[in-house]
């Protein structure tokens, strides 16, 4: 996921992405803790997706208290 894409989202969305990456990042850990993870690479790609989504919500959180001077 690119960063550009998650500027076109509101915060309810990235939110719901949010939640559903975590998720999938619970599902693959279960599956690394039993040993039937096929593609290890996938939570390394998954934690760094969240990460972009808590810094786009950050930064929407941000401009909502402090908005532009005219």
């Amino acid at each position: 996921m690119k960063f550009a894409e998650l500027k076109d989202m509101t915060a309810a969305e990235l939110a719901a992405k949010s939640r559903d990456l975590r998720q999938e990042l619970f599902n693959l850990r279960l599956q690394k803790a039993t040993a039937q993870l096929e593609k290890p690479a996938r939570i390394r790609v998954l934690r760094k997706d969240i990460a972009r989504l808590e810094t786009r919500l950050t930064q929407l959180r941000h401009q909502a208290v402090q908005p532009k001077a005219a």
